[in-house]
């Protein structure tokens, strides 16, 4: 197997060089190339090998995430040994989590004369779940949300706070407080994204999507792009209501 990684921290040569010697020392690691331009490096191994694994061999100074992988044995009978996903069993945690968030907004709601704000307690119940995974990898998340976000790329301090906006822009509906300008600064931010998506979706990259930050190992599909329009939607629909 083939996979390409994303390190952080290395600042020069030195640290580029004792990144490449700490991961060409990992049993089942073939061979391990180190780039310092663009913070990559190409692991080729004979078995799978755990991000952990590779996290422990480095000193806390580097941090390790996926940018790709691939079975070079892919197009041979040892493809056979590992059946490749399809995309609803790789999607499978976010449809998950989102039936959930579907059921608990139908349980505040069911008992309501009307269900007016129950789009409200969708909203902020996403934001809030969402928000939660990527606070779980605060290091993680931000390396993986900027090889897409076009503000993130732009500005890197904003894939720090973003998951702390999600967790505002959640509470803000929960509570309807300021539901217009949550719901202003929903469109904006989710447009934004929406676009990087696209655009990834367009070139068909093969990258890992930050949704629920890096806990959960997502590919970037369609179906990103229509959780995301449908928060989008959500928001225009209230807009205008």
């Amino acid at each position: 197997m083939k996979h390409i990684y994303h390190i952080e921290g290395m600042t020069c040569n030195g640290c580029r060089a004792d990144v490449e010697n700490k991961l060409n020392n990992i049993d089942d690691v073939d061979h391990a190339t180190v780039t310092l331009e663009n913070e990559q490096a190409v692991i080729n191994m004979a078995t799978h090998i755990s991000l952990n694994t590779f996290q422990q061999a480095l000193s806390t100074k580097y941090h390790i995430s996926l940018i790709e992988e691939k079975n070079i044995f892919e197009n041979s009978a040892f493809a056979k040994a590992e059946p490749k996903q399809s995309k609803l069993q790789q999607l499978k945690p976010l449809f998950l989590i989102l039936g959930y968030i579907t059921i608990a907004t139908f349980l505040l709601n069911y008992s309501r004369e009307n269900w007016n704000e129950a789009m409200l307690d969708f909203m902020g119940l996403f934001f809030i779940v969402f928000s939660f995974f990527k606070i779980l990898d605060l290091k993680g998340f931000p390396v993986s949300f900027k090889m897409y976000d076009p503000l993130a790329k732009l500005i890197p301090g904003y894939a720090w706070i973003y998951p702390f906006i999600e967790t505002a822009l959640g509470l803000m509906f929960l509570i309807r407080f300021q539901v217009d300008l949550a719901l202003l600064i929903t469109l904006i931010v989710l447009s934004i994204t929406t676009g990087g998506v696209t655009k990834t979706l367009l070139d068909k990259k093969s990258i890992q999507c930050a949704c629920l930050g890096t806990a959960l190992k997502l590919p970037m599909t369609e179906a990103t792009f229509i959780e995301n329009a449908i928060m989008i939607i959500m928001a225009i629909i209230m807009l205008i209501s």
